[in-house]
């Protein structure tokens, strides 16, 4: 079968749907809100060469950063079997931060050698580490929880249970933990299942001769975005604000250098790696970087290997984008990759300022708490918050939503309220956050939360003292900008600010408010 435009769109679709499918079978069988509720997961399909042919609508950061994940599983069993799932979180090794959990499945398809791979990867809630959540304000990635190389957990259709069985042990649920974890083996399944049923219909030659045609397809398009742009050389910097050690500005420097279709984007000035948690590997960075490019696309194509593949990403070794081992990650997946593109826009403001929108709320609001309930039973629960997003040239910004490196829901209060010993006693916008200009930024969100139990609790979070930049005609601009974030704890009717990043010991009855930043405002 020879591909035209129209098998290339039946293909896409194809492909698509087994991503979709897997994601659907996680998020029903999973035990956490984390996953069941705010869909902290996503799944893919790579082919042979561990290229990521098609992804479902999930998480930008998870996606554009688990082709380092298969190459890693890859590497480490170059000659799979069929019925083998590859577990790893290394970040050193192909992942983002620990509690990111990836399982790698190969699909054998008329050859003796994978014809295809389908991967997921998903949040859980705790992997153990110094406090609960496994996001700590760590100084090396020691502290964040268990580490795992690429092993197999399951070797030719036969699971390793014991080994199932020693990670849930250093999780703090263990029993959500396999829950979840089953619920990821169900996802793999599915992939699989569903790929042998497109194989049954359509045969091994017709589907690798689409996936080469649709990743060949997205690059065009690709190029096509980039020759858009203006030739030139375009900077931009901004910076974090505190590494969970101490405040002060940790700088992000991005210059883009455009010439026809093709686009370098070099990190050289930014800052070293840090002693804190902010510290980013490689593969969120690319990840990032495409995901800034893809949306300058004003046509609907899919986001595959081809994205990536026109865009040259150059980082400093020993920086804050790429680490030594064993330097702290935790949040860099989170909070670091949320600036970089701050970063990257900031840049393409410069050459696009018609199509550039301000600054977003350039955190991702994470909160972790962990303890125990009344009767005796752990417990665990992560979130995060969203808030204002940036103005753009042509309207306000989107108000109450998470933005750009994450893509996740809200965990609804009757879910979060039915399982954890908390109470919400607000959440609201947060009016009049949003920056000003000819168009606004969208508001933050208040969430206010009440103890019911004495618990440890983790804030990692930004700009809550470097607000959200605005643009006017294209150029950074404080005048426009969103609010700061503003984190406060009430313990006996006394309030008082925490930091962007704290940790620290709750009673029954304390509140903590979050208060997220507002985005940008944009002046023509």
């Amino acid at each position: 079968m020879s591909v035209d435009f129209i098998s290339l769109g039946v293909f896409r679709s194809v492909f698509e749907s087994v991503a979709e499918e897997m994601g659907i079978t996680l998020q029903r069988a999973a035990f956490s809100p984390n996953i069941r509720e705010r869909l902290d997961f996503s799944c893919a399909v790579f082919d042979a060469a561990g290229r990521m042919v098609a992804q479902a609508a999930h998480i930008p950061v998870h996606l554009g950063s688990m082709p380092a994940s298969v190459a890693s599983a890859m590497r480490a069993f170059p000659s799979m079997a069929a019925g083998d799932v590859i577990i790893l979180n290394d970040p050193y090794a192909g992942g983002t931060h620990l509690p990111d959990v990836t399982m790698v499945s190969p699909i054998f398809l008329d050859s003796d050698t994978p014809t295809f791979f389908v991967a997921s990867r998903a949040h859980h809630a705790d992997m153990g580490g110094m406090s609960p959540g496994s996001l700590p304000l760590s100084t090396e990635l020691y502290q964040e929880g268990l580490i795992i190389p690429p092993v197999k957990l399951v070797d030719a259709g036969r699971r390793a249970d014991d080994l199932l069985t020693l990670i849930c042990a250093n999780s703090r649920a263990p029993a959500e933990r396999r829950g979840d974890f089953e619920a990821q083996l169900a996802a793999q399944r599915a992939g699989e299942r569903r790929l042998g049923a497109f194989y049954a219909t359509h045969g091994a030659p017709t589907l690798t001769e689409h996936a080469d045609a649709l990743i060949a397809y997205a690059r065009r398009m690709t190029e096509a975005i980039i020759d858009v742009i203006p030739d030139g050389e375009y900077t931009f910097e901004d910076a974090l604000e505190s590494d969970g050690q101490r405040e002060y500005a940790i700088p992000i420097r991005a210059t883009i250098r455009v010439l026809g279709t093709h686009m370098t984007v070099d990190f050289a000035g930014t800052a070293a790696q840090v002693a804190g948690n902010l510290n980013a590997v490689p593969a969120i960075v690319r990840s990032a970087v495409g995901y800034c490019v893809r949306l300058l696309g004003t046509d609907d194509f899919p986001v595959n290997q081809g994205v990536f593949d026109p865009v040259i990403v150059s980082i400093p070794p020993g920086s804050l984008l790429d680490p030594h081992f064993p330097a702290a990650v935790a949040v860099g997946n989170t909070e670091t990759g949320q600036r970089i593109v701050d970063v990257v826009l900031g840049a393409l403001a410069r050459a696009l300022p018609q199509r550039i929108p301000a600054a977003s709320q350039g955190t991702m609001n994470n909160i972790t708490v962990g303890g125990t309930r009344a009767d005796g039973t752990p417990f665990v629960y992560y979130e995060t918050i969203g808030g204002g997003g940036g103005a753009h040239p042509d309207g306000d910004g989107i108000s109450g939503r998470h933005s750009h490196m994450t893509n996740t829901r809200n965990t609804p209060v009757e879910a979060l309220e039915a399982t954890l010993p908390m109470r919400v006693w607000r959440v609201e916008l947060r009016d009049g956050s949003g920056g000003a200009g000819d168009f606004r930024g969208g508001d933050g969100v208040i969430r206010e939360y009440e103890f019911l139990t004495d618990a440890t609790v983790t804030i990692n979070s930004e700009r809550r003292i470097r607000p959200p930049y605005g643009l006017a005609n294209g150029t950074s601009s404080l005048e426009n900008a969103g609010a700061v974030g503003v984190n406060t704890l009430t313990r006996g009717g006394e309030s008082r600010i925490v930091g962007g990043k704290w940790t620290g010991r709750v009673a029954a009855g304390d509140r903590l408010r979050i208060e997220t930043p507002g985005g940008g405002g944009l002046s023509k």
